[in-house]
């Protein structure tokens, strides 16, 4: 079946090195094509132009665009995680070698693309049937970058 809707990411010189980096990251990952410039091209001949690949059955397009376009955080990638562990392993990949952290869960990688990594338990902590301990989750979600799953139940519960 077709994906009717491709992400594309407009990269420099990066794209296949980020695609690279992506499908290491996330399991079931891999490269699907690498289409690449030729002779006289706005790029030397043999630079990766499009790298199409696929995270969880999710299609992507890399392009080797130029310095003309830069990420920004208006569109990000949530990464829905199971538990505290595998917040910390995207958390800890994508912010090391030159990534950026910022708040409540949202980083950039080392390639300018936000994404946020979110715990399966935030929704429910954040929008829980307790008015006082969702808001309480919220505030302690405010104070963090990377999020501590076991700080935000606390929260809600009421715990110091």
């Amino acid at each position: 079946m077709t994906q009717k809707i491709t992400p594309m990411l407009w990269f420099d010189n990066e794209a296949e090195q980020a695609a690279e980096f992506y499908v290491g990251l996330f399991p079931d990952a891999r490269i699907l094509e690498v289409s690449r410039y030729g002779e006289g091209m706005p790029k030397p001949a043999g630079t990766a132009m499009v790298v199409d690949f696929e995270i969880a059955g999710q299609r992507y397009q890399a392009l080797n665009g130029g310095p003309d376009f830069k990420f920004t955080e208006a569109v990000s990638f949530v990464v829905d995680c199971a538990d505290q562990k595998e917040v910390d392993y995207y958390w800890d990949a994508m912010t090391a070698d030159g990534g950026e952290e910022s708040q409540c869960g949202w980083l950039k990688d080392k390639f300018g693309l936000s994404w946020q990594i979110i715990p399966q338990q935030l929704s429910s902590l954040i929008g829980g049937p307790d008015p006082a301990g969702a808001q309480r989750a919220t505030q302690a979600m405010f104070g963090m970058q990377k999020l501590d799953v076991q700080a935000l139940q606390d929260a809600y519960d009421g715990k110091p």
